[in-house]
């Protein structure tokens, strides 16, 4: 199983982080679009590390399709192919209170925004000409001095992250990749995820091969008690604001736990967020979350995603990992 940690977003420190991942074993390296911009820091771990590169993910709503389908052929350039355009559409409150754009059926946009960059890509590798018209987007002008031309390693692949069945179902539609959340448990994947895939590819007439899957997960890595223990409660502190979230509700619903959202929601308005973290007891991190040795951890991500992934990004929330654990977690991952 190749193996995909988050670099640090910092520009100033993704390069070093780059090279400290890679020396660990990693296969690639991803950014998550929080306080820091997206795409950046992958340019600097480019030149630094000959590992994967992917944004996991980066808004798609607020954005224009050309938009990405420039920012991630210049990096799939600049990386030598190693470059993979990972998209989400994040939930109402954000697109309109923090990026200060117009909320739209989020699944339907999402679709449009791959199809769109998709036929920007084939516009510029001299497939067809450019006439994207859909309910969103409308692309019908290239003219030459604008168009790039084919580039040199193909373009990137565009992944798509989802949870909930519609957009899941999208994914398998029109997405090259489906980046499963990593708040998710394995009923879940198994009832629900899966389910989404084989209905959203039977639509679209495509074959399972024609959609990677790739899964991740907040991984809660230590040998010593003390460590773990510090671990644990990372993981559970993303978990209770994920958890905080109406649109996570499906994988608290899937294990009997739906009562946990309202009350997470209610105290997430207040500020209490030591009270969030106090009603995340440790069967729910287990579950959501991975728990323990490298060892053991490599093993529960096995039988969580079973022949279904040969891809994983491994989140370690809120709390500092020893190198050597982080190694070891690589290590057993390739062996699956």
């Amino acid at each position: 199983m190749r193996v995909q940690l988050q670099i640090d977003g910092a520009p100033q420190r993704a390069a070093d982080h780059a090279r400290e991942l890679a020396g660990l074993g990693a296969d690639g390296v991803f950014t998550f679009e929080g306080p820091h911009d997206v795409f950046l820091p992958l340019v600097a771990a480019a030149g630094a590390a000959s590992v994967d590169l992917m944004t996991n993910v980066a808004i798609a709503g607020p954005r224009s399709p050309l938009h990405l389908a420039h920012a991630a052929y210049d990096l799939q350039v600049y990386s030598g192919g190693r470059f993979r355009l990972g998209l989400g559409s994040q939930i109402k409150v954000h697109i309109e209170k923090r990026y200060g754009a117009q909320w739209a059926k989020p699944a339907e946009k999402m679709a449009e925004t791959v199809t769109a960059i998709k036929a920007i890509f084939d516009c510029w590798e001299g497939k067809a000409p450019l006439n994207f018209r859909g309910k969103h987007f409308t692309h019908t002008l290239m003219p030459p001095n604008f168009n790039p031309g084919p580039n040199p390693f193909g373009p990137p692949a565009v992944l798509m992250g989802a949870l909930g069945p519609i957009m899941t179902r999208t994914a398998a539609q029109v997405a090259d990749g489906l980046l499963v959340m990593p708040f998710h448990s394995a009923r879940h994947f198994a009832d629900r995820t899966l389910a989404a895939v084989g209905e959203g590819l039977q639509r679209a007439g495509r074959a399972p091969g024609d959609l990677q899957i790739i899964a991740q997960a907040m991984v809660a890595v230590a040998r010593t008690e003390e460590d773990l223990t510090a671990a644990i409660n990372g993981v559970a502190t993303l978990i209770a604001f994920y958890g905080s979230t109406p649109a996570y509700l499906p994988v608290l619903e899937t294990e009997g736990w739906a009562d946990l959202q309202p009350q997470l929601n209610a105290m997430s308005k207040v500020g209490d967020f030591a009270g969030m973290r106090a009603l995340i007891s440790d069967d729910v991190v287990r579950t959501i979350g991975i728990v323990g040795t490298p060892e053991e951890c490599a093993a529960e991500i096995g039988r969580r995603f079973g022949g279904y992934v040969d891809e994983i990004c491994c989140y370690f929330p809120g709390y500092e990992q020893r190198p050597e654990d982080v190694r070891d977690l690589v290590t057993a991952l390739h062996a699956l």
